[in-house]
């Protein structure tokens, strides 16, 4: 079923945006009385048919509102350090189908990719719309959203702030499942780009508090490691009782 999300689900009947109609009517071939999901972007869900449609411009009433239930139970933000070409692309996407609460792009020595600023505000844009689709898509009851790109330094602070801070390091020991064994509602991770962390890097995450953990006896790509790790998260948050 097509889904949308919406400023607001608090009136009966509601128009869709441009982009959105155009989609229904141009691309679905949707007809009026066809069902669509709406959600607004904070944890509920509408179901709804299509009352009119009229070139692009949609509107749809809402029969029944629901909680969303497209969630983790936890909080998961992904502090990913910046990889090549379009490697990001693939990894908001997927970790947001995968259920991860925000995206961190970040800064470390092993980056090969550093734009400036400008350049990376305009892939922002860009990832930010990679995230919505992907959240549509999935299922999800809000939309991810991709932050501005931090320095390694600026990403330690913010995460040992944070509930559960956790760096996957490829010379680390200490298992994933051992953080995730009492079920923390907050996580957040830090996975690197090709290459790694430096061990130096690893030292200050660990001295900044962070958790040290290993994914496993074999080094995954970059764009690999975050996707295993939110798997891992769902798989014992929502499958394991």
């Amino acid at each position: 079923m097509p889904r949308f999300f919406v400023p607001s689900l608090a009136e009966d009947t509601i128009t869709l945006d441009r982009e959105a109609g155009r989609h229904i009517a141009r691309s679905l071939r949707c007809r009026e009385g066809d069902p669509v999901e709406l959600c607004d972007g904070r944890g509920t869900d509408g179901a709804g048919i299509i009352s009119a449609i009229a070139g692009e411009t949609v509107t749809v009433t809402v029969q029944e509102r629901r909680p969303s239930r497209g969630e983790l139970p936890c909080a998961v933000t992904l502090y990913q350090a910046l990889p090549k070409g379009d490697k990001l692309d693939l990894i908001v996407q997927k970790a947001v189908e995968l259920g991860v609460s925000a995206i961190v792009p970040v800064l470390t020595s092993r980056c090969v990719s550093r734009p400036d600023e400008k350049s990376f505000a305009k892939k922002r844009e860009r990832l930010q719309k990679i995230a919505l689709e992907a959240a549509g898509q999935s299922g999800r009851g809000m939309v991810p959203e991709v932050r501005p790109l931090l320095p390694y330094p600026a990403a330690l602070d913010e995460m040992a702030k944070s509930g559960c801070p956790v760096l996957f390091y490829e010379r680390a020991t200490r298992p994933l499942g051992e953080v995730l064994a009492p079920r923390p509602p907050v996580l957040s991770l830090l996975v690197g780009a090709e290459g790694g962390f430096s061990p130096q890097e690893a030292e200050q995450a660990a001295a900044a508090g962070l958790a040290v953990c290993t994914m496993g006896p074999r080094i995954l790509r970059c764009e690999t490691a975050p996707l295993y790790a939110l798997s891992a998260i769902g798989y014992t948050y929502e499958n394991m009782r």
